[in-house]
């Protein structure tokens, strides 16, 4: 694949997207009346960790070791959430805005994934890895359930976009137009998921075993 030759304005939506995740960690730290030395480590853990993860799997540089604005985003991101009550960001708008960094992150980390010649199936998972992992990190350190355990159509949105990404690559589409409408598709996903509550199908083994058992002590009673 080719190299993956960064613009202004993927280095603006770069930063946004780290703005966006790094907002989400630091207002769950605020929720949870913690310091602002944790609210800064989550809004920091939030940022990057996916984009941290993808680096070292494909053996990229870091991207925010050597960029010396990301960081400081985050920092700043925590500052603002700092200072500010947490009703400011309640609502939807914080939930479509992360959607628009998932699906934009997604994107971004498979076609960086790409550009280090990573076969098109794992160039997908580290484009899922990108949007993901900074959230799931988060909520762990939390100790709170994350959104993958979650029938919410959230990883599904950020696979969407990863795959259509590698898809236009692997076509030979041009990169731009490509980019917009994997980012776009997943963002309507994850704004439909929103807005209506959609979500995957549970697993319903669990679910049999428990009304057959209860089938079967009913009819022990009856005998």
């Amino acid at each position: 694949m080719g190299e993956l030759i960064p613009t202004p304005v993927l280095d603006l939506l770069d930063i946004l997207g780290v703005a966006i995740f790094a907002l989400s960690g630091a207002l769950l730290a605020a929720k949870e009346r913690q310091t602002f030395v944790t609210m800064a480590f989550f809004a920091l853990v939030t940022g990057v960790g996916g984009g941290t993860v993808r680096d070292l799997l494909i053996g990229a540089p870091v991207f925010w070791i050597s960029d010396p604005w990301v960081a400081a985003v985050c920092l700043s991101t925590a500052l603002l959430t700092w200072f500010t009550p947490t009703r400011w960001w309640e609502g939807k708008l914080l939930d479509f805005a992360d959607g628009a960094g998932l699906t934009g992150y997604a994107v971004l980390g498979s076609a960086k994934a790409l550009s280090y010649g990573i076969p098109p199936v794992p160039a997908i998972l580290m484009g899922i890895i990108t949007g993901c992992v900074g959230g799931i990190i988060r909520d762990v350190v939390a100790g709170r359930p994350s959104i993958i355990m979650r029938p919410e159509l959230y990883v599904t949105a950020a696979a969407l976009s990863a795959g259509l990404c590698v898809a236009g690559e692997v076509a030979g589409l041009p990169r731009p137009p490509v980019w917009a409408v994997a980012t776009a598709a997943g963002f309507a996903l994850r704004s439909a998921a929103i807005r209506w509550s959609l979500a995957l199908p549970a697993y319903k083994e669990r679910q049999r075993e428990l009304e057959k058992r209860s089938t079967d002590e009913s009819d022990q009673s009856s005998a």
